[in-house]
């Protein structure tokens, strides 16, 4: 009656880790804004997950097993969402955050929400790595604490990484190509989630 805490953590980084709809959001954000616009964004972000964590571990995926359609019909409007994010992405250039109304805390806080990804994961730590018969609080916490962690550590870097993206492409003849690219990348994590059945 445990969590596998060392067994997820892996698991939790190599998906905060990896390129999906969020971290894409993170990547373009911090291209067009640079990282310390980007700061409450990126908090929203971290904070947004734990608004799918709690009402997971405390029966949310009793009411998913009763009425399936609930979960399906958030998925697919999960994906149209993360897919007008991208389209947006291809109209925007790097560098032009000066002027741009920065986005903020809230628009961070419903990015996982309504990220296929971000479902998938959270399902598949409660389902893989969480003893019959544990608590629901020491599992939802657990697995709250541990994405946390993950996501203070790794999300900072793709902002980062935007930023100096930025720096060096904005103005260049490559610019709208890589933008793009970041949409293509957003959309095909997106596809991906749908069509392996994770989520």
């Amino acid at each position: 009656m445990s969590v596998a805490v060392t067994s997820f953590a892996i698991f939790a980084a190599s998906q905060v880790g990896t390129p999906g709809p969020a971290n894409m959001a993170l990547l373009t954000t911090g291209a067009r804004i640079g990282f310390r616009r980007a700061m409450p964004f990126m908090l929203g972000v971290m904070l947004g997950k734990q608004l799918i964590i709690w009402p997971i571990g405390f029966g949310l995926m009793e009411l998913g097993t009763q009425f399936p359609g609930v979960f399906t019909a958030l998925k697919y409007i999960s994906a149209a969402y993360i897919v007008w994010l991208a389209w947006r992405v291809t109209q925007l250039r790097l560098g032009a955050g000066g002027g741009d109304v920065a986005p903020g805390f809230l628009a961070g806080l419903i990015v996982h929400p309504l990220n296929p990804k971000a479902w998938a994961m959270i399902v598949g730590g409660f389902t893989a790595f969480v003893a019959p018969g544990t608590s629901s609080l020491m599992a939802t916490a657990s697995i709250a604490i541990i994405l946390l962690l993950c996501q203070a550590v790794l999300h900072p870097l793709w902002v980062l990484a935007g930023d100096g993206i930025a720096r060096r492409l904005s103005g260049s003849r490559f610019e709208p190509y890589l933008m793009w690219t970041l949409a293509g990348l957003t959309i095909a994590s997106v596809l991906f989630v749908l069509f392996a059945g994770a989520f």
